[in-house]
């Protein structure tokens, strides 16, 4: 059974005319590098309980690039398949996306709040973390598909070629 590729031929073509690809195509490593230093901070605290004030900021920074991400893919989703949010091609990212923002957003709100210790904040922020990197594993996947849908696509194309060439060589 074969599956239905991820975008269709208009999708694909509003993808790649519009902005706000580029924008996620930036956005998500310097995320990433994000989440990875402040991850280590974190990490560092909870082995040595030094450096609180650093791990804290690194996870509202990396809260504040998780929204700017989130509103610009929501324009993205909007741009390429007529919905800000839970277009069928990206529903469970965008559902797991939702989990990401929750947990990062109640650890800001805990850290205003002061209503949780050092250690239960970065035990959420490493809640948080984790289901970001169940997102962001979930992206690449879908990322790798849309290559081999591009790549399959060009291999259908080929093979057509072959073909029409073949009929063409044998009279029909």
């Amino acid at each position: 059974m074969q599956r239905r590729p991820l975008y269709t031929e208009e999708e694909r073509l509003r993808r790649d005319a519009t902005v706000w690809t580029l924008v996620q195509g930036i956005l998500a490593p310097i995320q990433f590098l994000i989440f990875l230093v402040s991850l280590g901070l974190v990490t560092r605290f909870m082995l040595t309980e030094h450096g609180l004030a650093a791990a804290e900021f690194s996870i509202v920074v990396k809260t504040l690039i998780l929204y700017t991400i989130m509103v610009t893919g929501a324009i993205w989703e909007r741009e390429v398949f007529g919905r800000y949010l839970f277009a069928p091609a990206f529903f469970w990212e965008d559902v797991v996306s939702m989990l990401v923002l929750a947990l990062h957003t109640a650890y800001v709100v805990a850290l205003y709040r002061g209503s949780l210790a050092p250690t239960e904040l970065m035990i959420l922020a490493l809640a948080a973390y984790g289901t970001y990197v169940v997102n962001a594993a979930q992206f690449i996947l879908k990322l790798r598909a849309a290559r081999l849908d591009k790549s399959s696509a060009r291999n259908d194309a080929v093979s057509d070629q072959m073909m029409s060439a073949a009929q063409m060589g044998s009279g029909r």
